[in-house]
């Protein structure tokens, strides 16, 4: 009897010390968001296999840029590959439309997209919900600094007919109003858009100071070119949400002279010696385009870094209480994410805590100016 319950207890171990930890993600690798999904995608090739000696599977599907897509793809990887983590999705509309499935699930999630909904307020489904992508007021705020800087009076908004743009809408509008920057026009397009020339009309017809475009990957360029076609000759400014090398190959030339903030990864070579990110954003940016070429690093692949170093950091924490599989396990890595304290990134220093799922501070983002065909860091 004592010998079958010492095999039944090695049985047990060793099933123990096998065991998998089963990371699922969803990403926009097509569909219009494809240029931010594509490096995300690729990204995690070159994350670890093996944390605290626990093999790690990386179940990567491909949502599409669609929010219904996202959501089918979530309860996939839950119900059919019982992971213990999401990462995902690319893009904001699919983001917040994950989270209820998370929450359901009790299934820890870091999205990769920059709205501050997907992790504010704080409350019962958003317990389960982090984030890597700067909040949108983070970057808007540093978009109104630089207007009021260079004495921009009045400005126009062109953005997405979605949750992106209407993010970006809300949290703009109202810091420009106390900084007393007049919004002169406020237009939508689709990411799907071949022409917006009617928004342009009207934004030239309102004689804006700057131009503030509400986008991000190509799609963003659309009313870039059209401004630029219709003789616009203000200063125009987009969101971190264009920080690829599509974007400035769609645009081209129409690129030039545009402002927008971004995280540092970006032009991480450029950084001073004493930014603490430069080291891990260098990492980051050699082990990518040693893979994919130079010029290659965008920020979106990094926030897929990001959400590594976080997970390598949370898991060993985790697995002191619970075992990989398991709704504890889930519960100890949500945790354990909750309590990262000064994790250096690509993008930032991450320190979060109950009421705060990004943890980033000014740190996490800087001003760049696209010039003669590439970034250029301006502060």
């Amino acid at each position: 009897m004592n010998r079958i319950l010492l095999a039944a207890l090695l049985a047990a171990l060793a099933a123990t010390a096998s065991a998998e930890i089963n990371i699922g993600v969803t990403v926009s690798a097509s569909g219009p968001a494809a240029s931010l999904g594509i490096p995300e995608k690729n990204s995690f090739a070159l994350l670890p296999t093996t944390i605290a000696g626990q093999k790690i599977n990386y179940i990567i599907l491909d949502d599409a840029s669609d929010t219904t897509t996202a959501v089918k793809n979530t309860k996939k990887l839950i119900s059919e590959h019982k992971v213990d983590a999401i990462v995902g999705s690319t893009i904001t509309p699919n983001s917040l439309a994950m989270i209820d499935v998370v929450a359901e699930n009790e299934t820890p999630m870091i999205s990769m997209s920059a709205a501050a909904r997907i992790v504010e307020p704080m409350d019962a489904k958003r317990y389960w919900v982090f984030k890597n992508a700067q909040n949108d007021p983070h970057m808007a705020t540093a978009i109104v600094q630089h207007m009021t800087d260079n004495n921009i009076k009045t400005v126009a908004y062109i953005g997405f007919a979605d949750a992106y743009g209407e993010g970006w809408w809300n949290e703009f509008s109202k810091i420009a109003e106390l900084r007393k920057l007049k919004i002169v026009a406020s237009e939508r397009f689709n990411r799907t858009d071949t022409s917006v020339t009617g928004q342009v009309l009207k934004i030239l017809a309102a004689k804006p100071d700057a131009v503030l475009i509400g986008g991000a990957g190509t799609p963003a360029a659309l009313p870039q070119k059209s401004l630029k076609e219709k003789g616009y000759k203000g200063v125009i400014y987009q969101t971190h949400g264009v920080a690829n090398v599509d974007f400035l190959r769609v645009c081209g030339k129409d690129c030039e002279g545009t402002f927008f903030p971004v995280g540092p990864v970006l032009v991480a070579a450029q950084l001073p010696d004493s930014n603490p990110v430069k080291k891990v954003a260098l990492e980051y940016t050699s082990k990518y385009e040693t893979v994919h070429g130079k010029g290659s690093v965008s920020t979106f692949g990094a926030h897929v870094w990001d959400a590594g170093l976080l997970l390598a950091k949370a898991i060993p924490v985790a697995l002191k209480k619970a075992q990989p599989g398991t709704k504890e396990f889930r519960k100890a890595l949500r945790d354990a994410l909750e309590n990262t304290k000064e994790l250096i990134g690509a993008h930032g220093v991450y320190n979060m805590s109950p009421q705060d799922h990004l943890g980033f501070d000014q740190r996490a983002r800087v001003m760049v100016k696209i010039e003669k065909g590439t970034w250029k860091l301006i502060q």
